[in-house]
């Protein structure tokens, strides 16, 4: 396909002609898919109201383009390499044959089961093969999936599932996750004795545990497998008819649905897998997020499958059995193109690189991260004793709401600086906004990011709530896309996040981006991780309150709070001193490795009182001792 940059010449060719003639250039890189109808209309959007479609008029199928275009050459490729949680398990290999006829079988199971065009399906699964297949199944016969987590709660699973009226569930008797099992089925049984919209509840068997089956409602995947048809006709979709609805946590009340359409999403993931990761034919890649966040739905199933790729998912998680298991999938998988987050970066790190020295890694070229800004430190662990030096890192900046990566190096094309986005890619334009809600021109100036201009995998609207999608991301500034994060811009016009607006603080009159002061007291060699959140200050307005996760237990903790608060200084400046530095064993995380800062502040402020859930953490327990340990 004629759609991936490979100088950075050539990049800035095709960044000023997406600006100058954004439809003319998406138009181009729409014409490398199978369409059943071309469009009558490239863009048409209003920021206002919002209101956007992309390629209006056109029909075709998602998956149609992920797999039945790639069977005439590639149908003995591997398309998904599935690593499982025990070592001593065997892999799964799926061809793009093999793959195309385990939907075209599942898809029929769901209509055999009465699913149809426009249905919404909930997907609780593990990180199997078979939650990949759903997903694709679910598109094939235009049905809207939504997938959640598995490490969600019942209470989390049945808010989702009502918010969308879904009338099929698909889950699994459980989940492997290191050395713990999810015990999925129960999990969902709790969630639907409050779900009355789910008519069918399709169960994978995984963990072999001892579930029950509700008569008439609960059927096992094998079974249904055994009596459906491999042969699967696609569903004609229109253009801007919804792909997919994804859970994302709001910073107040209850999770907001994204939702997704179907060809901008298709045309934007292909085109931005390809050029970020410099993707080349034959190329291992590996994406080691689950497919529950944005991460998996656009970097390990549509964007990876739509451009002919082989991706592989992995079960488990990066500390089991051992802190060495990335390494070892990594050397015997022979993998080329590694994307991870930050968070299991700086933990893999942290372990030290007895675990990484036994494994050679000398197959791997090109590493990216995702999820949150990357500090100075660890980027430069990565990029030296991960890449030996020799393995360009794409540090990606997007969000759920955008479909697909925004701002971000292009592997080995376009140039990279550490803890910066870098570049935004062709056909998007970011700009930065002032208090007041002027543009901000010129290089070497700070602000808020927006984009002033729609790209083909934005998303559509919040499921059911248009008027929260419109107040969330479109009210703050007339006319631009609120990103709802500080950036910066450099002298060379390179953008650098400095965390979410929220997370940005007032100190003095000073603004402080709470990514920035992490870095610098991550450079602290006792330093294993923190988090910096703003407290009442009576003379400052804002204080700097940070939580600190150390290596090794301080034998002097005051000389440590001198030591962190001296490299602050030399990094960032004496304004941005910690007032208070708290050490503790643990930060109350999301599942997908989030800090919620939102309890580290009302612990800060000293309102423990109000902290509200804390049911969907990671160890919710955490939150007790840091409490505890505050007073």
């Amino acid at each position: 396909m004629g759609n991936k940059i490979t100088t950075f010449k050539e990049y800035k060719v095709e960044y000023e002609k997406s600006i100058q003639n954004p439809l003319e250039f998406w138009e181009e890189k729409a014409n490398n898919f199978t369409w059943q109808k071309k469009w009558d209309n490239v863009l048409n959007w209003d920021f206002n109201k919002p209101e956007i479609k992309w390629f209006e008029g056109g029909k075709l199928n998602i998956t149609e383009n992920c797999l039945d275009r790639h069977l005439e050459k590639r149908e003995d490729q591997i398309a998904i390499k599935w690593i499982p949680n025990e070592p001593s398990e065997k892999s799964i290999c799926l061809s793009y044959k093999e793959l195309h006829s385990e939907v075209c079988r599942f898809s029929n199971v769901l209509k055999n089961n009465g699913a149809k065009k426009g249905d919404r399906i909930c997907l609780y699964m593990p990180m199997v093969p078979e939650l990949a297949i759903a997903v694709l199944a679910c598109a094939r016969i235009g049905a809207i999936h939504s997938v959640v987590f598995a490490g969600f709660s019942a209470k989390s699973l049945s808010d989702r599932i009502n918010d969308a009226s879904c009338n099929i569930l698909v889950t699994a008797d459980g989940g492997f996750r290191g050395a713990k099992i999810t015990p999925l089925k129960d999990i969902s049984d709790e969630a639907m004795k409050s779900t009355p919209s789910i008519e069918r509840c399709i169960v994978l068997e995984r963990t072999k545990s001892n579930i029950r089956m509700q008569n008439g409602r609960d059927i096992w995947w094998h079974d249904e497998m055994k009596k459906a048809d491999s042969d699967c006709p696609v569903e004609i979709m229109d253009a801007e008819d919804p792909l997919f609805i994804l859970y994302t946590s709001g910073s107040t009340g209850k999770p907001k649905g994204i939702q997704h359409s179907t060809a901008g999403y298709m045309v934007y993931t292909e085109f931005s897998f390809r050029n970020v990761f410099q993707y080349n034919d034959g190329d291992i890649y590996w994406c080691t997020a689950d497919i529950g966040w944005i991460t998996g739905h656009s970097y390990i199933v549509y964007g990876p499958l739509l451009a002919g790729a082989t991706t592989m998912m992995f079960e488990g998680v990066p500390s089991y059995p051992d802190a060495g298991r990335f390494w070892q999938i990594a050397e015997e998988n022979k993998v080329n193109i590694f994307y991870t987050a930050p968070t299991a970066i700086r933990a893999l790190e942290a372990k030290g690189m007895e675990f990484v020295n036994p494994y050679n890694l000398s197959s791997l070229k090109v590493l990216g991260t995702v999820g949150e800004p990357i500090n100075e430190d660890a980027w430069h662990w990565y990029d030296k004793e991960i890449g030996k030096g020799n393995c360009p890192i794409v540090d990606t900046w997007w969000q759920t709401e955008t479909g697909g990566i925004m701002i971000s190096n292009l592997a080995g094309v376009t140039p990279s600086k550490p803890t910066f986005a870098t570049l935004p890619l062709p056909g998007i334009q970011p700009c930065l906004i002032d208090e007041k809600g002027s543009e901000i021109e010129g290089n070497s100036v700070e602000g808020r990011l927006c984009m002033k201009f729609p790209w083909p995998s934005i998303a559509r609207t919040i499921y059911g709530d248009h008027q929260r999608f419109k107040e969330t991301y479109f009210s703050t500034f007339p006319n631009k896309y609120f990103t709802g994060d500080g950036c910066l811009r450099d002298e060379n016009g390179m953008y650098r996040i400095t965390g979410r607006v929220d997370d940005v603080l007032i100190v003095s009159g000073h603004n402080l981006g709470t990514a920035e002061i992490e870095s610098a007291m991550d450079e602290h060699e006792n330093v294993c991780e923190t988090a910096i959140v703003g407290y009442p200050h009576p003379i400052k307005g804002n204080g700097v309150y940070a939580y600190v996760i150390c290596h090794n237990k301080p034998e002097n903790e005051d000389a440590l709070r001198i030591e962190i608060n001296d490299l602050v200084t030399k990094e960032v400046g004496p304004i941005a001193k910690a007032d208070k530095i708290q050490f503790v064993s643990g930060l109350p995380k999301t599942r997908s490795g989030k800090i919620m800062r939102r309890i580290l502040r009302k612990i800060a402020e000293g309102d423990t009182q109000n902290l509200g859930d804390t049911s969907t953490l990671l160890d919710p327990t955490v939150v007790e001792e840091i409490k505890i340990s505050a007073q």
